[in-house]
């Protein structure tokens, strides 16, 4: 059974930091693009970044690059993003997404597997 599961979301005032953690299991790790999606309430889902765990490419949105890092850790199957510089504009649900095979997919919109997601509130 393929499980991602998210950890770090909070409460988190302007200006702050968080770092959030998806750690995966039953998929071959290599193959896939794994990433963080948001949704705010009333808002459409958006792509906030991802990494090819193979090739060690990254997407970032327009909204979060310079403020916002993925990076990946093999031996542990992890995926990270650090969130830096926060606005309230970032308060939404964060979802961890494994798309197959490649990052083309998740900029496709395309995810074969779904975390449950993790709250991640701003205040300002």
């Amino acid at each position: 059974e393929v499980q991602l599961v998210e950890s770090g979301g909070g409460l988190v005032q302007a200006g702050g930091s968080l770092r959030l953690a998806c750690v995966t299991s039953g998929l071959t790790f290599d193959d896939y693009a794994i990433g963080w999606v948001r949704q705010a309430p009333g808002k459409e889902r958006e792509r906030v970044s991802a990494i090819s765990t193979h090739h060690g490419t990254t997407y970032y949105a327009d909204s979060v690059k310079g403020r916002f890092t993925i990076s990946k850790d093999d031996a542990k199957k992890t995926v990270y993003l650090q969130v830096n510089a926060v606005k309230p504009e970032d308060t939404a649900v964060y979802t961890c997404v494994a798309s197959w095979p490649s990052l083309g997919i998740f900029l496709k919109g395309q995810y074969d597997f779904l975390g449950r997601g993790t709250q991640v509130t701003v205040s300002s």
